[in-house]
């Protein structure tokens, strides 16, 4: 956790390109990474796909994804990167896709993940 907000650290690989970014985890959002404009061209993503998913308003969205690797805890799977204004979002596909249970203690202000 940062302040309030609940923080995962995940190395991103595509190519010979290897970031380790801080997303923010969001329950809200069901796909598997968000990435700034900034952080897709460091990886040299080739985000030309586009993705239409809804957004928190109900609105609808169009935005370029592009797939690459993800390395957590020596698992490395690969996972579909949208490209976005904002801050780095992991979301509840990327959970899924490496096995994890987020349990949210909103008392105690935690986060935990488990296999």
């Amino acid at each position: 956790m940062n302040g309030n907000v609940p923080f995962i650290i995940v190395s991103v690989l595509n190519g010979n390109n290897l970031l380790d970014i801080q997303f923010t985890l969001d329950t809200g959002f069901t796909e598997d990474l968000l990435v700034t404009h900034e952080i897709a061209s460091e990886l040299e993503l080739d985000a030309e796909n586009f993705s239409e998913l809804y957004v928190a308003n109900g609105e609808k969205v169009t935005l370029n994804f592009s797939n690459a690797n993800a390395i957590m805890e020596n698992e490395n799977k690969k996972v579909q990167i949208l490209v976005s204004n904002g801050i780095p979002l992991l979301g509840i596909g990327f959970l899924t896709k490496f096995g994890y249970k987020a349990i949210i203690d909103c008392k105690q202000r935690t986060v935990t993940l488990e296999k």
